[in-house]
C-alpha cells in the first residue's frame, strides 16, 4: 500500500527571493509572488501545509499599472478601510495609494491571491515589502526571482 507524502515541519527548507519591482507589472507581479508564497513552485507542495518561501519585494513605488485605459483605472481602483464607527469609511485611489504608501497596494494584490483563511494569514508575514531599493535582509543572501 502506498502512502502519500505529507512534509514534516523540520524537513522544510525556505529560501528568501527578492523582486525589484520597477517596472513590472502589478498583477503579474503578485501572481508570481503568490506562487513562491504557496510553494507551488516545489516537488513536495503540498495543498494545506506552509511549504513557502520568503519573498522580499523592492522599488515598489515604480511598480507599473497596464491596460487599456492605465490613467482611468490609476484613478477609479480604489483601496477602502473603515474604522468600525459610523462614517469611518476613508477610500484612497490607486494612484495615491502608490505615491504614499506603494507597499499596501502590492500587499492588497498579493492579499487577493492567498486563501483568505489562517494559512493565508501566516503566509502573508514572510512577504517583506519596501518603497526603496535598499532592505535589511542582506543576510538572508535573497536570490532573485526569474
Amino acid at each position: 500500500m502506498f502512502k502519500s507524502y505529507y512534509p514534516k515541519a523540520g524537513e522544510i527548507e525556505r529560501k528568501w527571493f527578492v523582486v525589484d519591482a520597477k517596472g513590472q507589472n502589478l498583477g503579474r507581479m503578485a501572481t508570481r509572488i503568490a506562487h513562491i508564497l504557496l510553494g507551488k513552485h516545489k516537488p513536495t507542495f503540498t495543498p494545506g501545509v506552509e511549504m513557502g518561501d520568503y519573498v522580499v519585494v523592492v522599488n515598489a513605488g515604480a511598480v507599473a499599472v497596464t491596460g487599456t485605459k492605465t490613467n482611468s483605472r490609476l484613478t477609479t481602483k480604489t483601496y477602502y478601510k473603515h474604522s468600525g464607527y459610523p462614517g469611518g469609511m476613508k477610500s484612497i485611489s490607486l494612484r495615491d495609494q502608490l505615491q504614499t504608501r506603494p507597499d499596501r497596494a502590492i500587499r492588497a494584490a498579493v492579499w487577493g491571491m492567498l486563501p483568505h483563511n489562517r494559512m493565508g494569514r501566516s503566509l502573508l508575514k514572510r512577504l517583506k515589502i519596501y518603497a526603496e531599493a535598499e532592505h535589511p535582509h542582506a543576510m538572508q543572501n535573497p536570490e532573485p526571482l526569474a
